[in-house]
């Protein structure tokens, strides 16, 4: 990935360049000055992004929403594809943040697709030490700080549904649908995060994971929703 400039990470943005330059001199965006000059590390701010998703500020997590979306230029592997009805767990009977993310990092690897569960498990509880991915509608979405590459063979995406919600930030309010993202690079997660980050926040999917039975009657929901989305931004 490469560096940008100011004018090009406005551009990528979708913002304006004073709007960087603030941001950045505020110490609100990843930035170093070379020869004078301010540069962005591409990576960088993908990492910035998606961090940003696990942010209170509803306005704040729509706007950033909005430039997932316009970044996510290549079609993403569907969802549905990635999370199977083997990688969910409908109820989770987990109970607290620890066995939450041990127990799904357990369920991605029956696909095969992750053979070390545990390394998986540490670098998701690491991520959520840094910043937790707990949302205020009850959905929280797992991930490590970066891509797992050497302990995943392609992209996974577990699910957990719990029957009562339970703690999980520091800002008190209780969750009970875990999405665990395992993607196999940078431009996979930013493309499966800006798609899964549009459909929990319907209200409807939400209320339907959680009147939901079992891993299938879930799956059907998270397919149904996808399409949704799918149609919605072909329009």
């Amino acid at each position: 990935m490469e560096d940008l400039d100011i004018p090009q990470l406005a551009e990528y943005l979708h913002v304006t360049p004073d709007q960087i330059t603030k941001m950045v001199t505020r110490g609100n965006l990843p930035g170093r000055k070379i020869g004078g000059q301010w540069r962005f590390n591409e990576a960088e701010i993908h990492h910035w992004l998606e961090e940003r998703i696990g942010l209170s500020d509803p306005d704040e997590l729509d706007r950033v929403r909005r430039v997932l979306h316009r970044r996510a230029d290549a079609p993403p592997q569907k969802l549905s594809e990635l999370c199977t009805v083997d990688t969910i767990a409908n109820p989770l009977s987990a109970r607290t943040r620890g066995s939450v993310i041990r127990t799904m990092s357990s369920l991605a690897a029956t696909t095969g697709m992750l053979w070390d569960a545990p390394a998986m498990a540490s670098a998701v509880a690491e991520r959520e030490k840094l910043h937790p991915t707990a949302l205020d509608n009850g959905v929280a979405l797992l991930h490590p700080r970066r891509p797992q590459t050497s302990i995943l063979a392609d992209s996974v995406i577990g699910l957990g549904i719990c029957q009562a919600g339970l703690p999980f930030s520091d800002r008190g309010q209780l969750t009970d649908i875990f999405f665990l993202i395992c993607s196999y690079d940078d431009s996979s997660h930013l493309r499966i995060l800006a798609k899964l980050s549009r459909i929990v926040a319907d209200d409807a999917f939400l209320e339907g994971l959680r009147t939901s039975e079992s891993p299938g009657e879930a799956w059907l929901i998270l397919k149904e929703a996808e399409a949704a989305v799918d149609e919605n931004l072909s329009l």
